[in-house]
């Protein structure tokens, strides 16, 4: 199942049933889990680790140094998990020391063709990365987000769970939960409703999450003052709480 012309270091550690193509480069200190596939001529450098099921296509490149100016050959890492689907000419970077040194993927993720993820990004779960998409360092994207092509995404962000992030936007600022972006740069457009019913929201956890979004972009209210009057919605409305976690720890701000 690994093709004669395959590059192979001999200290990495591959499962017996994993696939790799023609061409295909595997450097020192990788570790490749049960059943995962790997495209021809895609490049792999360590440490690296990636889990079981994966499908990794052609001319992909993950593991490679942080793009980071002050990086300086320290050991970091890239921690993929289970059953992503990394399409051709993807790009994900390790971490850099200056950070948690981790760039981490999560399980169940589509990142289509030519997605850049940087160094330190942390990733969730059931992400939709579509074509050309681009994150910077140190972005963190929760479970559950969809980004469409050519969005590009500032360092340091958070893309809270449920978020939609329209084809082509460009994010300068934390997006909170459950909501719809777009632009250059990015605006809120009301709430994900299409994502959210999807995921079986019910009409009561929808209604409440549309009062807590006309507290946050209606009544031109302080981050502060938002929170204050999200509370009484949490008794009824748990998910309100995520809201309120986002516009608390957003050291640059929301989206607005």
């Amino acid at each position: 199942m690994i093709s004669p012309h395959a590059i192979i270091d001999p200290s990495a550690k591959i499962a017996k049933d994993v696939t790799i193509g023609p061409f295909a480069i595997i450097e020192a200190n990788v570790e490749i889990g049960s059943g995962t596939q790997i495209g021809p001529n895609a490049y792999i450098k360590g440490p690296t680790r990636i889990g079981k099921d994966n499908k990794i296509y052609q001319f992909s490149s993950l593991g490679e140094d942080p793009q980071d100016e002050k990086y300086k050959g320290e050991a970091t890492y890239l921690e993929i998990g289970d059953r992503n689907l990394i399409r051709e000419f993807c790009t994900i970077n390790r971490g850099t020391p200056k950070d948690i040194g981790v760039t981490r993927i999560g399980n169940d993720n589509l990142i289509m063709s030519y997605v850049h993820i940087a160094h330190d990004c942390q990733i969730g779960n059931h992400i939709v990365f579509a074509n050309n998409v681009t994150l910077a360092g140190h972005v963190i994207v929760d479970d559950h987000v969809v980004m469409g092509g050519f969005a590009a995404i500032y360092q340091f962000c958070r893309l809270a769970t449920q978020s939609f992030i329209a084809a082509g936007s460009l994010v300068e600022k934390d997006v909170p939960p459950y909501i719809r972006v777009a632009g250059s740069y990015a605006k809120p457009y009301g709430l994900n409703s299409i994502g959210l019913r999807r995921h079986g929201f019910s009409k009561e956890t929808m209604a409440s999450l549309k009062q807590a979004y006309r507290i946050i972009y209606r009544q031109n209210l302080t981050a502060q003052e938002a929170i204050e009057a999200l509370h009484p919605l949490t008794e009824t409305c748990s998910e309100i709480n995520l809201f309120i976690e986002v516009l608390q720890q957003a050291k640059h701000g929301i989206t607005r």
